[in-house]
């Protein structure tokens, strides 16, 4: 979400204010990329909460030449390049060696079909350069996101600024992780753009101004999935302030999804409240529109007392790293039975033994890591550090739930 805003506010027809924003790697990155292409940014301490800030992005004319550094960041990765091809000049993009693996054909091929002068060198990744001419033609353009519902996002997200506006088809397999293109189409539209999503698989965004917005950031619900699975794992209780009673989040599911596993919750208006039973239960879900849980999710059910089988999440495999391979391998060394499907896992669980839990520079790996060592002696997660992706103080807050749980 707070990516989505940057972006919105770089492309905004006035200045736009950008409260409460998530402050880790993924959104630095989206700040440098954002300033590399001439955007002012002012960082200001939050009003009402001391531990916040606020920024306001002050648009300018996009140029280059300009290097982004993508990072290990998809939003960086798939959205920025969108924006560029509006920009006079040169932008090269690159990223961690990790990156330059993750799929962004199908954007570089949309791209060119809308008007933008891409050079990636028939990679179908980076490092690209995109040569901005100041404009993009737009119109239609059918592309196969299944890979990644950021593809769709990228070019909603700048199409108001195409000369034609964006009539936008999805061909191939289910598109994952729909929640995310909702979030999109939600920003969009208290932008003041036009969005049309009535027919499945197709969008079309009207050209014109994007308008300057004054948004509050909610908090990331998909960070809370480990501290929540806490609850659940050791029969104790969680609470997580600010939840929203509505919200386009892929987080959003896990109250359900925990339930299923033996938790009970409560939503008020001071936040969301869950229990643990002390009883941690299978799950059988498809996890397609909510893949980002599944590590976390499946930790937890290495931790239950009967099977699971997670589903949907095939397209795991071009994240931070293949995550269904990962979890596998994690988890079997560990002593729990895992098999990896064409789309998802298996887990039988098994009694666990202690280890060391590899991250592959993967955020929600090290999560699941953390949450196994709530529960089996002797874990230790290699590379802790890499929760700063998206979660800077992960391990303090960690240890600070520790402390209350005793």
């Amino acid at each position: 979400m707070t990516n989505r805003a940057l972006l919105l506010a770089a492309l905004a027809d006035a200045p736009s204010r950008v409260r409460r924003p998530l402050l880790a790697r993924d959104t630095t990155l989206m700040l440098g990329a954002l300033c590399a292409l001439g955007l002012w940014i002012v960082e200001r301490p939050g009003e009402g909460r001391a531990d916040t800030v606020d920024w306001t992005v002050t648009p300018q004319p996009l140029r280059g030449p300009a290097d982004v550094d993508v990072g290990l960041a998809g939003t960086v990765l798939r959205f920025v390049p969108a924006v560029a091809a509006l920009a006079r000049g040169p932008v090269t993009f690159d990223g961690d060696p990790r990156a330059r693996e993750r799929p962004l054909g199908p954007l570089v091929t949309a791209l060119r079909a809308l008007g933008a002068d891409v050079d990636d060198g028939g990679r179908g990744a980076i490092p690209l350069t995109i040569r901005g001419h100041g404009r993009v033609a737009g119109g239609a353009v059918t592309i196969d996101a299944s890979a990644s519902s950021q593809f769709v996002s990228a070019l909603l997200l700048a199409g108001a600024r195409y000369d034609g506006g964006l009539d936008l088809r999805h061909e191939g397999p289910p598109l994952p992780s729909l929640p995310h293109v909702a979030m999109s189409v939600a920003m969009l539209r208290t932008a003041g753009v036009e969005v049309d999503d009535t027919t499945p698989d197709r969008w079309r965004v009207v050209p014109g101004p994007i308008r300057a917005v004054d948004v509050v950031v909610e908090p990331d619900l998909s960070n809370a999935a480990p501290f929540l699975a806490a609850a659940l794992v050791t029969g104790g209780q969680v609470h997580v302030p600010d939840w929203p009673a509505r919200t386009t989040q892929a987080g959003a599911a896990l109250p359900d999804l925990l339930a299923e596993m033996g938790a009970t919750s409560a939503l008020d208006d001071g936040g969301l409240t869950l229990r643990g039973t002390g009883r941690v239960r299978g799950l059988t879900a498809d996890l397609h529109e909510v893949g980002e849980l599944a590590p976390v999710l499946a930790a937890a059910c290495a931790l239950a007392d009967s099977p699971s089988r997670l589903s949907g999440l095939a397209h795991l495999r071009g994240h931070e790293t293949d995550r269904l391979a990962a979890l596998a391998h994690e988890l079997s060394a560990l002593g729990s039975d895992v098999t990896e499907t064409d789309d998802g896992l298996l887990i039988r669980p098994r009694p666990l033994h202690g280890g060391v839990v590899a991250t592959y520079d993967d955020h929600r790996m090290a999560q699941a890591g953390a949450l196994l060592g709530l529960c089996v002696d002797e874990v230790a997660v290699q590379d802790i550090a890499t929760t700063g992706k998206t979660l800077p103080d992960f391990v303090g807050m960690w240890d600070e739930l520790l402390r209350e749980g005793r």
